[in-house]
């Protein structure tokens, strides 16, 4: 094992035991481990059982979960408990009268993002992964802007820089945390994709086969934060998702009257997977009618 990963291990080891009785106050089950089945869920998981802490791991299951992911999940972490939605992507659409777009994603919020409330919640997210995931912090408490530190068992809040605001022999700003909070606790903050890589090895642990067919990322097939090219790739190897899930959803949408502007339910996932606006999409189509075909024959004199 090299410097450096041993050194971030025992790191994020002492970190996640310096949380613990925090998590134990908050649920007698102790930390809420968040799994998606992702590599960097892999490593949180595995660093929570080499800490010895008391948790329980879980995985929202949200039915447009690739099929190979779903897979690896059963065959290799049977300590998993998976909560099945209680509306799948389908229904959940119809339920809100819309796709899910970049600004308007409420799939995660309604799939993903409500588990754990009431514990302090192991997420594997990294700053590495975004520059929107870059400003987060490596202890938060649902809907709270600022970062935290743990000290003495208690959420102290700290500066954008991670120094405390104040000395905890004086004045100290302690944040009590009630039954519905959420704290999340991300050990692994300031890992770098190649120290993720280097943790799987070194441990031998298995992964999805999905990264070695290309995918950087796993999660929700066709999500509207993924690049056009992810779903296309995503189409070819999943065809029936689109169908079954996103365009029969379409058609309802449509007798209900709404994209009435479009042609056709595949019309509309045209441009719903493209990521453009309404207006620039159908600008597009307008230009690629009107380009002219430039392997057409020579006219005749």
């Amino acid at each position: 094992m090299n410097n450096r990963l041993a050194r971030l291990e025992e790191e994020a080891i002492a970190f996640i035991r310096n949380a613990e009785n925090l998590a134990l106050r908050m649920d007698e089950k102790g930390f809420y481990v968040a799994f998606s089945g992702g590599k960097d869920s892999q490593v949180m998981l595995a660093l929570a059982e080499m800490a010895g802490v008391k948790y329980h791991a879980e995985m929202q299951v949200t039915s447009i979960d690739p099929p190979n992911l779903m897979r690896f999940v059963r065959k290799h972490y049977p300590q998993v408990k998976l909560n099945l939605p209680k509306l799948n992507m389908r229904q959940l659409i119809i339920k809100k009268k819309m796709l899910p777009t970049r600004i308007a994603r409420f799939c995660c919020a309604e799939l993903k993002e409500q588990a754990g409330a009431g514990c302090v919640t192991c997420i594997g997210i990294r700053a590495a992964e975004s520059t929107k995931r870059a400003k987060r912090h490596a202890i938060e408490v649902q809907g709270k802007r600022i970062g935290f530190d743990i000290i003495n068992d208690k959420l102290v809040e700290s500066t954008p820089g991670g120094e405390q605001l104040f000395e905890m022999d004086s004045e100290t700003k302690v944040y009590c945390v009630n039954g519905k909070d959420k704290v999340t606790l991300a050990p692994i903050f300031n890992w770098t994709d190649t120290d993720v890589w280097d943790f799987i090895r070194e441990h031998n642990l298995p992964y999805c086969d999905l990264y070695d067919k290309g995918f950087h990322r796993i999660g929700c097939m066709l999500c509207p934060m993924s690049q056009p090219a992810t779903k296309r790739r995503e189409m070819e190897m999943f065809p029936l998702v689109a169908e079954r899930v996103y365009i029969k959803a379409i058609r309802e949408l449509m007798e209900m009257g709404k994209y009435d502007r479009f042609d056709s339910a595949e019309q509309v996932f045209e441009w719903w997977i493209s990521g453009e606006s309404v207006n620039d999409w159908f600008a597009m189509q307008v230009r690629n009618y009107n380009q002219p075909n430039l392997f057409d024959d020579e006219p005749e004199n």
